[in-house]
């Protein structure tokens, strides 16, 4: 039984996200954070468990074909008194849908940049969502086992191309067969690098951290007085670090390591506990009860993570973790409040009420029951096709935090079962699929097609394992007439013109809103043109 205070709670939480772009070393970080943080034992504990659960469930194993991470996952560990929750995000750009939601959940990111690559496409993009949500953001340049572009050159990088002033908090003697260890900026503390031995499958444990005046030994020739100049050099020509700055989104940390050898991630780790937010006040509206008559509009407000109700959102939803039970977990990030298990919450946006009798708790990869949780932890509710992604839950029921996009799909397939008799099954797996927000459906509203969308066509193959995996289906995606899909807004009366008109293109989300599916893009701007009292956007905000 906590015997802290609700803010004291919040205060000690630390919810963050990993970005990076694919084989920079992510899935590595994250089992070595892990492992600094005691929430397993050895390296490879998470793949090893991860293999175990593929056993189970088997549409993991595309992740296990590819090497790849297509979905989203909550660990949560306890470290140095403070409850650390990281939220692990796909790497493809194919499940960039799945990576935003994810940030909308997270404080703050981990930036993995290979150190000799620096950023790549897919890091650009993931950064650009955390400064749309104003996410501080801490660097880590990994891979410094191997040969490395010149730190200088990386971090004039960062400066020039994410607007960001990088602030070295260690420095890198060498890299790769070079590497001798790092030095800490101010401190001049050095911590050496321990080389793995030829022809070794064990790794040895790096050296104590020592003073740099007094590490010479870990020297050839000269090495020792580059390094003590080119940290005189660093430290008079890169500002030093701000921790204000650093939340306001202007400054970035830097630390160097290698993931793989386990070299820099315990101070990794220590920057996170340090700097890293605690949970922040959230926006929301304060809505009338669902159903009742006449509403006022809603009002706007703010959620202190120490309030006393129970509040939060939902930003994922995973079914069939377990095929054998059919589960359908709802990832809810605590907003405020003090949650114990068997507490009944309201979903804000449909009035239905929820007793959650089985909280989950992710450790790692294993799953216990929540007996009680706080503001900036993720917990799973169990539930069956109740919540959906974007609902907000309190006591109350009468808040709402801002929704979770959708975002128009850049591919448009046409779906059917080659089994004509479960035509019927299909519709509900792919409601399924839709509601957790791993593709989208339209329903044309002439015709008997389903259309689905989505953002990479990797998505699809995901679609079509699950469908076969999960639900019997063996399915055919073939080409759609349609090549973009923009929903639209407007007045009744320009609407029911617009949709009369384009009958043959119109179509209905999950949600029954409706879609216009233009044949090309240049259809899209001409029929935007022709009626410019209806609007048409890319995203759609569910919540």
């Amino acid at each position: 039984m906590s015997k802290l205070t609700l803010e004291q709670e919040a205060l000690r939480r630390r919810t963050f996200a990993i970005i990076a772009h694919p084989d920079a070393g992510k899935t590595t970080l994250t089992e070595h954070i892990l492992l600094a943080g005691g929430a397993i034992r050895a390296a490879g504990a998470v793949r090893a468990r991860g293999e175990n659960r593929r056993t189970q469930s088997d549409w993991m194993k595309i992740e296990k074909e590819r090497g790849i991470s297509v979905s989203a996952s909550v660990m949560t560990f306890e470290h140095n008194d403070k409850m650390f929750n990281l939220l692990d995000t796909p790497g493809h750009e194919d499940f960039s849908e799945d990576t935003y939601r994810t940030l909308t959940a997270a404080d703050c990111a981990i930036m993995v940049l290979d150190a000799a690559k620096g950023i790549e496409p897919q890091t650009l993009k993931l950064f650009e969502v955390c400064r749309l949500r104003d996410i501080p953001i801490i660097t880590f340049i990994n891979k410094l086992d191997r040969e490395a572009q010149d730190p200088m050159a990386l971090l004039d990088e960062i400066a020039s191309r994410l607007q960001l002033d990088p602030a070295p908090i260690w420095w890198p003697a060498e890299s790769g067969n070079r590497l001798r260890g790092m030095v800490e900026m101010g401190t001049g503390r050095f911590q050496p690098y321990a080389k793995k031995p030829a022809g070794s499958a064990e790794d040895v444990p790096h050296p104590d951290a020592l003073p740099l005046a007094e590490a010479a030994q870990y020297f050839e020739e000269g090495e020792h007085a580059a390094l003590v100049e080119a940290r005189e050099l660093v430290e008079g020509g890169y500002p030093a670090f701000d921790r204000q700055s650093f939340l306001e989104g202007h400054m970035t940390p830097v630390l160097w390591g290698s993931a793989l050898r386990h070299f820099g991630i315990d101070e990794l780790l220590a920057a996170i506990g340090e700097w890293a937010p605690p949970p922040k006040t959230m926006k929301a509206h304060k809505a009338p009860p669902a159903g009742t008559r006449n509403p006022a509009e809603p009002v706007a407000t703010t959620v202190e993570p120490g309030s006393t109700e129970v509040t939060g959102f939902v930003f994922k939803v995973q079914a069939n973790m377990d095929p054998n039970h059919r589960d359908r977990i709802a990832m809810f990030r605590m907003a405020s409040g003090k949650f114990q298990r068997g507490m009944k919450l309201k979903v804000q946006n449909t009035g239905k009420q929820l007793s959650v009798n089985a909280p989950i708790m992710f450790f790692a990869s294993d799953r216990e029951l929540a007996e009680d949780a706080f503001a900036g932890d993720v917990i799973g509710i169990p539930n069956h096709g109740v919540l959906r992604v974007g609902d907000s839950l309190s006591e109350s029921g009468l808040i709402r935090f801002a929704g979770l996009p959708n975002f128009a799909p850049e591919i448009l397939q046409r779906v059917r079962v080659k089994d004509p008799l479960k035509a019927k099954h299909l519709k509900k797996a792919l409601d399924g699929l839709a509601e957790e927000g791993v593709t989208q459906l339209f329903r044309p509203e002439v015709g008997s097609d389903f259309i689905v969308g989505a953002v990479g066509q990797l998505q699809f193959e995901v679609m079509a394992d699950r469908l076969g995996e999960e639900y019997g289906l063996e399915v055919i995606f073939e080409p759609s007439p349609w090549a973009e899909a923009r929903w639209i807004g407007g007045a009744k009366g320009d609407l029911e013109d617009f949709m009369g008109k384009y009958r043959g293109q119109m179509a209905r989300d999950i949600d029954d809103d409706p879609v216009f599916l233009a044949k090309s893009s240049w259809e899209t701007g001409y029929v935007m043109e022709r009626f410019p009292n209806v609007a048409f956007t890319k995203t759609k905000e569910r919540g």
